[in-house]
């Protein structure tokens, strides 16, 4: 295609700059040039300008589109503690936002005060002197003639709370009956599974368990089998020294229970009686 055919194409380009003269004495190479050019400018030309606002629009870019003026956003005050001021001026120039916040913040609140604080040296005589392990090694010499807080365990022991959840006992009645009846709420309510309960009914009428059996092995301790008891017939002693040899001498039986409830009853009595304000 000849420079001349061109001519009609790159017109309205060319109209709006100085070079916007005729191209028909113009080589093609000059045009190319005089067209790269031109693009720059119009690429750099705002879009909502045009004819009527004295410039050549961008032919390039659709018309009336991005905003017409930028709104300044908030000014970052350099003190933390007072945002508030500066959330709140969201329109005006940065001159008057700045002039705002100095007047609202005062000298004293714009930075931390770092006078009052250690001066430099008493950091460098901690530094250097190790007043800290001084500090440190004098509270180990007062604890060296204190008397010791540990007890000479089994030969000395420590109180245990009336709550004590230890080794279980079957109890009984002062006329030496048992009291457990055969619920089997404490069977039924035990997490672990660890109760055994069957029952037949006497030639009276009652009923009383032909077997109970604990497995210590699979108890945690957690007292609900005492807690469900109507009759408070298992509980569990302040005895927590019952460890044996071997895993089946922590399979309880029924016998083995009520033993324990026979050496322990003045001592479960007593602690029933303390703790019966929260039961």
């Amino acid at each position: 295609m000849s420079p001349r055919n061109l001519t009609p194409l790159l017109r309205p380009i060319l109209s709006s700059t100085s070079a916007s003269r005729s191209l028909s004495s113009r080589p093609l190479a000059s045009a190319a040039r005089s067209i790269h050019s031109t693009s720059r400018t119009l690429l750099a030309t705002p879009a909502g300008s045009g004819p009527g606002s004295g410039q050549a629009r961008n032919p390039f870019l659709p018309r009336n589109t991005g905003p017409k003026t930028i709104t300044p956003g908030p000014i970052k005050s350099p003190n933390v503690r007072d945002t508030t001021t500066a959330d709140s001026t969201s329109a005006g120039s940065r001159q008057d936002t700045e002039s705002s916040l100095t007047s609202s913040v005062g000298a004293a609140d714009a930075w931390p005060d770092y006078s009052k604080g250690p001066s430099a040296l008493d950091k460098a005589s901690q530094l250097f002197f190790f007043t800290e392990i001084v500090r440190g090694m004098w509270i180990v010499l007062e604890q060296f003639f204190r008397p010791p807080y540990t007890i000479m365990y089994p030969f000395e022991k420590g109180p245990l709370s009336p709550r004590f959840r230890g080794e279980h006992a079957l109890r009984r009645y002062p006329n030496g009956e048992e009291r457990c009846i055969a619920c089997k709420l404490c069977e039924a309510i035990c997490p672990a599974q660890a109760i055994t309960i069957e029952s037949e009914a006497r030639e009276d009428g009652s009923r009383r368990t032909t077997r109970y059996d604990l497995d210590m092995t699979k108890c945690i301790y957690c007292g609900f089998c005492q807690e469900a008891c109507p009759v408070d017939a298992i509980v569990e002693t302040q005895n927590a020294e019952y460890s044996t040899e071997t895993r089946e001498e922590l399979l309880y039986n029924k016998e083995k229970l009520l033993s324990n409830g026979d050496k322990a009853e003045a001592e479960i009595a007593a602690n029933l009686q303390a703790d019966h304000f929260y039961r």
